[in-house]
């Protein structure tokens, strides 16, 4: 018998028209990140985390490997721990050993990539009770299984909290602190601000996985939607925004062009672009700040050597 429920709290494909279609009649054009994640996206990403150019996985996995034993006392024994993103659940290995949650519930929106990688860790953790949860965390969202009796604690890594607009990512903060309650702890990562240099080769990758993954979205609304994006008509770019602090990656029409979904017809300039990401970048005392404002103290930040990222345990005040 498996270790692993199953709970498809995603919301259904008229969400994806709906936004995709709002988006794209929006000036200027966006489509939120979120539906990056299908299951072909989930395994570019996959691979974009082990390129020699994107710094923030590696580094994470290393303070994670370094200081994993102090993150999970932080963190406590025997809670029912919540992981916000859960991808491939590789990182949650390296805290699982010395954590021994209760219970430990992986949320992503990739369904099918959840459901391989919650087998996955059942079969290598058979005594773990997992509760696997489709769900899109960027929305409100509640908690399928929550015994009174179990505290709660959230793993979030990656610093795909980047990928929300501050305001926005405040308000995530503060549904992650109503979910925990007075005294939970959130371990959370954060990529910091740095030199030009690494964050441009870090979404500019040589082997061009990061364009992929971004021409993949229009390749997903091709095959849900009844689109009919050619995509050699767009590129990959992406820059840093110093203004606002953030890298942002835009799908570039190379043409000018019609681009019809379902049934409706969008108007691209030379050169007009959708704007499909964005990844805030903090310092430690920017992110404090934020997280303050969500009811979050901090308890502990570990930095790497090079200062390119940090992992935060924050404590629901």
């Amino acid at each position: 018998m498996s270790n692993v429920k199953f709970y498809d709290l995603h919301p259904p494909l008229a969400n994806l028209k709906e936004e995709v279609l709002n988006g794209l009649s929006s000036q200027p054009k966006a489509i939120s990140p979120k539906f990056f994640y299908d299951r072909e996206g989930s395994l570019l990403f996959d691979k974009i985390t082990e390129l020699p150019e994107y710094y923030p996985a590696r580094t994470e996995i290393s303070l994670l490997k370094e200081h994993g034993a102090e993150m999970a006392l932080q963190l406590g024994k025997k809670s029912l721990l919540l992981e916000l993103g859960s991808g491939s659940s590789q990182k949650i290995r390296l805290l699982l050993d010395a954590l021994q949650p209760a219970a430990y519930m992986p949320m992503d929106i990739s369904k099918e990539h959840l459901w391989h990688s919650a087998q996955t860790l059942a079969t290598d953790y058979p005594d773990l009770d997992i509760h696997a949860v489709c769900v899109d965390y960027s929305s409100d969202f509640h908690l399928p299984y929550s015994p009174d009796f179990m505290a709660k604690s959230a793993f979030f890594p990656g610093s795909s909290i980047g990928n929300f607009e501050p305001v926005e990512a405040q308000k995530l903060l503060q549904r992650v602190a109503q979910l925990l309650g007075h005294g939970g702890v959130l371990l959370i990562g954060v990529d910091l601000k740095k030199d030009l240099p690494s964050l441009n080769a870090a979404y500019n990758d040589a082997q061009a996985v990061t364009a992929a993954f971004n021409l993949n979205l229009l390749a997903r609304i091709n095959r849900e939607l009844e689109a009919h994006f050619d995509l050699s008509c767009f590129e990959h770019h992406a820059f840093y925004n110093e203004r606002l602090g953030r890298m942002e990656m835009h799908l570039v029409s190379n043409t000018p062009q019609t681009v019809k979904v379902e049934g409706k017809s969008f108007l691209f300039a030379k050169g007009e672009s959708i704007h499909t990401e964005c990844s805030y970048k903090y310092t430690v005392e920017e992110f404090h700040h934020l997280a303050a404002g969500a009811d979050f103290q901090p308890k502990q930040v570990w930095v790497d050597s090079s200062q390119l990222f940090s992992v935060h345990c924050l404590q629901v005040g």
